[in-house]
């Protein structure tokens, strides 16, 4: 696992010049080591994260821009800039760009686990990747999907 390193994360750049499409989504990588991982996220208009858990990660968002639509624990909100969305490990949340507008923000998780991974695996796989696979990928990264609420 890598050991954090002293540094200034530039704006506009990933580690190591990464940049992944997930899901319509642009993640930047910020940092990375086992105590913690971090990334810029933009949510493009439409996009979303379909309700999770993380059962060994606490997970946090800090909105820059935008407004974005968060479902936590069951319930519905909000956040816009300067908010903070705090997601204790095993809690289920969603969130979603319902606007007309980017939402940019930044994501941070600890323990890092193995999101960074997850991140590498789900990169690029565009709007035809089968859900199944996206799941069965996820779970195996530590992320546990949600069935919709109508397949309950």
């Amino acid at each position: 696992m890598p050991v954090m390193t002293i540094g200034v994360s530039k704006a506009n750049e990933g580690m190591d010049g990464i940049s992944w499409n997930i899901l319509g989504q642009t993640y930047v990588p910020k940092q990375h080591s086992e105590a913690s991982f971090s990334w810029h996220a933009t949510f493009h208009v439409g996009t979303f994260v379909p309700p999770h858990i993380h059962p060994t990660q606490d997970e946090f968002v800090y909105i820059l821009e935008g407004r974005l639509d968060v479902l936590l624990d069951g319930k519905e909100g909000f956040a816009e800039p300067g908010d903070l969305v705090r997601l204790p490990k095993g809690i289920p949340h969603g969130l979603f760009n319902k606007t007309d507008a980017n939402v940019k923000c930044l994501f941070w998780v600890s323990p890092a686990q193995r999101l960074y991974d997850l991140f590498w695996a789900l990169h690029n796989l565009g709007p035809k990747a089968d859900p199944a696979d996206i799941v069965a990928v996820s779970a195996r990264h530590e992320v546990d999907f949600l069935p919709p609420p109508d397949a309950a």
